[in-house]
């Protein structure tokens, strides 16, 4: 049997502008996702996830016939969309697969909801690209697509900073755990955001919205790393959120749904959806966000790696 791991992930600055080369913070979390092999007496892949509770949420059974890995039975959407990965990953390294033999059993278990946004699709290219023994940010690249700052949290134990470049993805280790660590917070949102919408929003989006925004979030992203106060990590916040609002002419979340919270609010990631970012005194974070009908509330050290 083989196994693999890769960890979840969020996206502390940098989102949509990371796709622009703007460099990003990127954090793994305590949560992530598995994927068990073995070999079987079948001809067939078959193919079992579970969720954080041991319930499985997708079965299927895949076959291999003229090249390529075809569905057998299992729910379509998902089905089509794992075809289409192990197809590219099959391309990328032919060595795994065999027409002859192909007798496998795969089984993947999430630790986390998979409606959180924490990287159930980016967890699963890491394993499958770790498996294949192939480039993982190639994999995504023909499969999902996006800026690939969710490959470097789930192949790194420790906080990254992430900047697309000309000769492919920077990933370098960063130094992300402040001293007032104990002032943050992650509030989910109660709904998951489709990255891919929101990456085709931004890419719509006019080049006079997106002018010098790169170079401002990089240097913010550089800010936030070295920060030594949580006055001076709010006015970040401000700032970034300023930021990304004008440029894609939407209202910041704490403006839109949080006006009277206290603290200071961050999106992350795509805006509008999964988790958001705040900070203010643990009693006061939970009571407000309690209030609002918001109870997945994560602080810092519970699920930052």
């Amino acid at each position: 049997m083989k196994e693999f791991y890769s960890n979840g992930k969020l996206l502390i600055t940098g989102e949509y502008a990371v796709l622009d080369g703007a460099k990003a913070l990127a954090i793994p979390t305590k949560f992530g996702q598995s994927l068990e092999v073995k070999t079987s007496e079948g001809k067939n892949i078959e193919w079992n996830s579970f969720d954080e509770n041991e319930k499985l949420w997708f079965q299927g059974e895949f076959g291999f016939k003229n090249g390529e890995i075809e569905l057998i039975q299992g729910e379509e959407n998902i089905g089509k969309k794992l075809v289409q990965i192990l197809n590219v990953a099959h391309q990328l390294n032919p060595k795994i697969f065999s027409e002859e033999k192909i007798g496998i059993e795969i089984t993947t278990r999430l630790n986390f909801n998979r409606n959180w946004g924490l990287g159930t699709s980016s967890t699963l290219i890491n394993n499958i690209a770790s498996w294949f023994e192939i480039d993982a940010y190639k994999l995504l690249k023909n499969t999902f697509g996006g800026s690939g700052y969710d490959i470097a949290a789930a192949q790194n134990n420790q906080p990254v900073t992430y900047q697309i470049t000309e000769n492919g993805p920077s990933v370098l280790k960063a130094n992300f755990y402040p001293e007032f660590a104990e002032n943050i917070f992650f509030v989910y949102l109660n709904e998951k955001k489709n990255s891919r919408e929101a990456i085709a929003h931004y890419k719509a989006l006019p080049e006079a919205n997106k002018t010098g925004l790169t170079e401002k979030i990089s240097s913010l992203t550089e800010q936030f790393i070295n920060c030594s106060s949580l006055t001076e990590f709010d006015l970040l916040i401000n700032i970034h959120e300023t930021l990304l609002s004008k440029a894609l002419q939407t209202p910041k979340v704490k403006q839109e749904r949080f006006p009277d919270f206290l603290g200071v609010v961050k999106s992350l990631g795509g805006w509008g959806g999964d988790f958001v970012m705040v900070t203010g005194k643990r009693e006061e974070v939970f009571k407000y966000f309690n209030h609002k009908g918001f109870s997945t509330i994560f602080a810092f050290e519970d699920i930052v790696l």
